[in-house]
């Protein structure tokens, strides 16, 4: 039996040991949680390094119904001089090649017109996007027609290979056709088909040639999964695309939910939804808005749409995210436009809204 001083000396040598199993314990938890804290930290600094701004212009329109979208980024240019603006002096843009010069001569491709075009279309998006990542820069874009989206979503997969991406498509149409089902064969009404990589050959009702579907297949990326696509304001589209939103279960956000449930509400969810999703591109059609507040300056105009001070909450609110990766407006068509330049003159002022708050960021 051990005295009391074997026993004080018995308690002093298992505490020295579990005192130095204890130290040990926590140099190495020290370690490991400042390996863990510094890793973090790095990836945070990652997540809200400064976003240097570089706009691209790209005047592609060749997969719009109507003429006059390739015009929309000079129509905003031309926005920001009649108010004696420098903006696009401190911001001046790059400007991609086009392939306008296939709308001069009928397309052999009658359910995806143009199709061939859109191809080096989709390329050259995805290597100017290449070149922004080289560069850490962030891609505002300003583009003709809503089809070169594809090439968006499919060029920020590739150059951000294994990241989940969310799309936030805000727009009066879904652009969930394919050339299986589309009534019009216009390219326009087909990206987010592109990026979900789908053909929706339940709804089939065209035959399509073998030259279409190679093409066609070359063009479907899969970049994106529906439950990391979010609609707001859809709110023309067939029965086709209709299918697809309930088969798929995507979420859209119609102009009267937003409404009801508040625009505070709407951001809490929509940055919930997100979260999950390493990077997010938000594409911005200006037929979102309400034509009788903006004007008829797109392809495609819906009555209904979201006001001009929606627009904005949503899209400054949003473009703060830490993991936006992209900005994309779309379908100014000042050919259209029953109001002058109204729709480039209401796209630049949401434009400065945006970058004012990403340079505050900085």
């Amino acid at each position: 039996m051990l005295n009391e001083y074997q026993n004080d000396s018995f308690a002093q040598s298992s505490c020295t040991n579990v005192n130095k199993k204890v130290r040990i314990l926590f140099f190495h938890s020290h370690f490991i949680s400042r390996k863990i804290l510094t890793f973090t930290a790095l990836k945070l600094a990652i997540l809200f390094m400064p976003k240097k701004i570089q706009f691209i212009f790209n005047p592609s329109e060749i997969g719009a119904g109507t003429r006059g979208s390739s015009l929309g980024p000079a129509a905003i240019l031309a926005a920001a001089r009649e108010v004696n603006s420098p903006f696009f002096d401190n911001y001046p843009p790059i400007i991609l090649s086009d392939w306008n010069q296939l709308l001069d001569t009928a397309s052999p491709y009658r359910k995806a017109k143009r199709i061939d075009g859109m191809q080096k279309v989709f390329n050259c998006m995805e290597q100017e996007l290449a070149r922004q990542k080289n560069a850490a820069q962030f891609p505002f874009i300003i583009s003709g027609d809503h089809a070169s989206a594809g090439g968006t979503i499919s060029g920020l997969k590739k150059v951000n290979l294994g990241k989940k991406l969310g799309v936030l498509w805000i727009d009066a149409h879904a652009d969930l056709h394919t050339p299986y089902t589309t009534p019009s064969g216009n390219l326009h009404g087909m990206p987010l088909a592109t990026a979900l990589g789908i053909d929706n050959l339940e709804c089939q009702k065209n035959e399509v040639d073998a030259a279409t579907a190679d093409y066609w297949n070359q063009l479907k990326s899969s970049a994106i999964l529906p439950e990391d696509l979010v609609y707001i304001s859809v709110r023309d589209t067939e029965s086709e695309e209709d299918f697809l939103i309930d088969q798929l279960g995507i979420k859209n956000y119609s102009v009267a939910e937003l409404r009801s449930m508040g625009m505070e509400k709407l951001l809490t969810e929509l940055k919930h939804r997100f979260s999950n999703c390493d990077m997010v591109y938000i594409s911005f059609d200006v037929d979102a808005m309400d034509p009788n507040e903006t004007s008829l300056g797109t392809g495609t105009p819906v009555p209904n749409g979201l006001s001009v001070q929606e627009a904005r909450l949503l899209l400054t609110e949003m473009i703060q995210l830490p993991n936006i990766a992209a900005f994309e407006l779309v379908e100014v068509n000042p050919c259209l436009d029953d109001k002058k330049n109204k729709m480039a003159e209401v796209a630049f002022d949401l434009i400065k809204s945006m970058v004012e708050v990403l340079e505050k960021e900085n």
